[in-house]
C-alpha cells in the first residue's frame, strides 16, 4: 500500500531538523508550494475565510472548509495539515469534523480550544472554553483518529495566552500532551522569554506560528530550530504576497491605461499551463484519443 499522508508527515518530523510548512488557501498554491520544493503544506484558516471575503471569525462551515481541504490535498502529493478550528462544536461535532477531514487526504489537523465565535490567534477579544470542555473535545478528537488511521496527525492548539495567561495554556498542554495529542501549538507568545519557556515546558513536538504583524516575537528560524520547534508555519504569508502584487498591480495598470508595459509581472503563459497541468492533461486526452482510434 501507498504510504499514508499522516505517516509520510510523521516520518518529516522524525527525520527533518524542523519542518518548514508554507501557508496555502486553495489548490493552486499547493501547486505551487511543491514545484518549489516545499516539503509539507498548511491549509490557514485565516487565509480560507479571507479568500472567501470573509474575516477569521468562525463564518465558514466545517462542510466548506473540509471541501476546500478535499480540492487542496487532492492537487498535491505533499502532505498537507488543515485547520479546523475548534471542530466546529462540541465533542460530538469534533467527531465528525475528525471523521470527515479524514476522508478529504490531509495528513491532520489542528483542533482550538476557543469558545465559538473563534477569532485569528493574532486579534484581540479571544475567550476559552474551560479546560474540561477543551480536554473533552480533543480526546474525541484522538479516539475517533484511532479508529479510523492512527498515522492521521491531531495538533492541539491553545490561545489560552491570549484569554488567561502563559501559564494557564502551558497547563492546557500539558493535558492534552498526556491526553495523547501528537503536536502541541501554544498560540501567540508575546515575548522571546515566553516563547522559550514554551519551548522548556515540553517533550511533545511544537508548532510555532510565524504570523507577520501578530502578537509573536519572529526570531530567525535557525533559533527556533535550536529552541526544539518541530513545525514552523507561515500561515498568511503568501495570501498577504498575493493580494500586495494584486493591488500593485491593478492600481498601475489603471492609472497607466495600459498593461502592456507591465509584461515583466507576469508569469509566461506557457509557464503556468505546465504548473497546472494543462500540458499533462493534454497528453492524457491524446493517448486515449489515440486508444479509440485503433480500437476503431
Amino acid at each position: 500500500m501507498p504510504e499514508s499522508m499522516g505517516r509520510k508527515f510523521r516520518r518529516l518530523l522524525e527525520d527533518e531538523p524542523y519542518l518548514f510548512t508554507g501557508g496555502v488557501y486553495q489548490p493552486l498554491d499547493a501547486q505551487i508550494a511543491e514545484q518549489v520544493g516545499m516539503k509539507s503544506i498548511y491549509l490557514s484558516g485565516y487565509s480560507m475565510a479571507l479568500a472567501n471575503a470573509w474575516p477569521d471569525m468562525g463564518f465558514l462551515t466545517q462542510t466548506e472548509v473540509a471541501r476546500i481541504a478535499s480540492m487542496v490535498a487532492s492537487a498535491t502529493t505533499l502532505p498537507v495539515i488543515a485547520d479546523a478550528d475548534d471542530g466546529y462544536g462540541n465533542a460530538l461535532s469534533t467527531i465528525r469534523t475528525v471523521q470527515e477531514f479524514a476522508k478529504t487526504g490531509v495528513a491532520g489537523i489542528h483542533l482550538e480550544d476557543q469558545r465559538f465565535p473563534k477569532r485569528c490567534g493574532h486579534i484581540a477579544g479571544k475567550t476559552v472554553v474551560s479546560l474540561e470542555e477543551a480536554l473533552g473535545k480533543y480526546r474525541a478528537a484522538i479516539d475517533t483518529r484511532d479508529r479510523l488511521d492512527r498515522d492521521f496527525v491531531i495538533i492541539a492548539r491553545t490561545d489560552a495566552i491570549s484569554a488567561v495567561g502563559l501559564d494557564e495554556a502551558l497547563h492546557r498542554g500539558e493535558a492534552v500532551a498526556e491526553a495523547g495529542a501528537d503536536v502541541l501549538f501554544i498560540e501567540a507568545p508575546r515575548t522571546e522569554a515566553q516563547v522559550e519557556r514554551v519551548a522548556r515546558a515540553f517533550d511533545t513536538p511544537l508548532l510555532y506560528n510565524y504570523a507577520p504583524g501578530g502578537r509573536s516575537p519572529l526570531p530567525p528560524f535557525a533559533r527556533l530550530r535550536e529552541l526544539g520547534f518541530a513545525i514552523i508555519l507561515l500561515p498568511v504569508d503568501t495570501l498577504l504576497v498575493a493580494v500586495q502584487a494584486m493591488r500593485g498591480f491593478l492600481a498601475e495598470a489603471r492609472a497607466r491605461d495600459d498593461v502592456l508595459a507591465l509584461a515583466d509581472r507576469y508569469m509566461p503563459f506557457a509557464d503556468f499551463n505546465e504548473l497546472i497541468g494543462v500540458t499533462a492533461q493534454l497528453a492524457l486526452a491524446e493517448r486515449y484519443r489515440a486508444d479509440e482510434r485503433s480500437a476503431t
